[in-house]
């Protein structure tokens, strides 16, 4: 990261807006940045975020019927980790609260979980045996970072179910759901969100590769593992200088975002 980046995401201005109001916008942020990629479907999917402040037990979810297209910073929930709405209109869709309540739960080191049915590394989880497989520069991010839920179970409309997610997980950061779609965790937002991204661009890649019937030119164990961890080393400064750079885009086009 240049000091000229550096000094511009740490900037007064930056920083000035309370760490909670900061956390509405950047969710908001994120969820219109989404949607402009193509990873939400209609009104589904769900990202949610730990509210600063509150040792883990709320946080911020987007509500049912809102696309994210559309999302203010105003217009996201805070719930308790028993589902109930603290602030906020509107009510959190059913397996939203099971799937996210219970990560959140059981990684007290996810201070952000997203979830999606975003095309491609949905795609992954179609097929038998589906994985990401280590092919591509992208794909080395998250080398020995995944984790696969092989068995589809329906609905999440039970916190059983959310409980399965979550052991699902284990300590990874990655979850592909089979038949289903992805979750991403981070410690922070931005670091979720940037693995959100290039895991699609990954699979967006492999999926491409595939097409071509011709088998995929994999990449050595070792090398992949070193490479990941060279990525893991710059990881949170440059997923934060992503972050602020797609807010800036935003802003550009419309800030509604931050209202």
């Amino acid at each position: 990261m240049t000091q000229e980046t550096f000094s511009m995401i740490n900037s007064p201005s930056a920083r000035a807006i309370d760490p909670i109001s900061r956390a509405r916008v950047d969710l908001a942020a994120a969820l219109r940045w989404a949607a402009k990629l193509g990873l939400g479907e209609g009104i589904c999917n769900h990202f949610s975020l730990a509210l600063p402040g509150t040792g883990g037990d709320r946080y911020l979810i987007n509500p049912f019927g809102v696309h994210w297209a559309e999302m203010r910073a105003s217009q996201l929930l805070v719930l308790d980790r028993d589902g109930t709405i603290i602030e906020g209109k509107g009510e959190v869709e059913t397996t939203a609260f099971h799937i996210h309540s219970r990560l959140h739960r059981a990684r007290g080191d996810a201070a952000a979980v997203l979830h999606t049915h975003m095309p491609n590394a949905t795609a992954l989880t179609l097929v038998e045996g589906g994985r990401l497989a280590m092919a591509h520069q992208n794909a080395l991010r998250f080398c020995d970072a995944i984790a696969y839920d092989d068995v589809y179970n329906g609905l999440a409309l039970s916190q059983d179910e959310g409980d399965r997610l979550a052991a699902a997980l284990g300590s990874s950061r990655i979850l592909f759901l089979a038949n289903h779609g992805v979750i991403s965790i981070g410690a922070d937002l931005a670091q979720a969100f940037d693995d959100l991204f290039y895991l699609e661009r990954a699979a967006e890649l492999q999926v491409l590769a595939q097409s071509t019937g011709r088998p995929l030119r994999l990449i050595a164990d070792d090398v992949a593992r070193r490479t990941a961890a060279d990525f893991t080393r710059d990881r949170p400064a440059y997923a934060h200088a992503h972050f602020e750079a797609i807010k800036r885009l935003l802003d550009k086009e419309d800030g509604s975002f931050r209202d």
